[in-house]
């Protein structure tokens, strides 16, 4: 059983912890889940759930390379901040 968990809802990834691990087990997880899913790239990515600092790095590394926005949920703002922007139609800190 993996340690965390990424499933993909069109432009969202749903992710979470899953089994206990420490950081190095969970961004081993993470990235070899996320190398698994052969994502397809595209405009944007937006992230919904849970992750420790190390994972959150890990995932913006792999998503980065594939699309030109990654947005993660903010529950406090009840939107995603964008935190990665290659677009010209989104700039960091927007609000989707």
């Amino acid at each position: 059983m993996a340690s965390y968990k990424i499933e993909r809802e069109g432009d969202v990834l749903k992710v979470g912890f899953d089994a206990p691990a420490q950081n190095d087990l969970i961004v081993q997880d993470a990235k070899s889940i996320l190398e698994g899913m052969n994502l397809p790239g595209g405009p944007l990515i937006l992230i919904n759930g849970p992750a420790s600092l190390p994972v959150a790095v890990v995932l913006a590394h792999h998503l980065n390379h594939l699309y030109g926005v990654v947005g993660v949920y903010d529950p406090k703002l009840g939107s995603y901040v964008v935190a990665v922007s290659h677009s010209p139609n989104h700039k960091v800190g927007d609000l989707i």
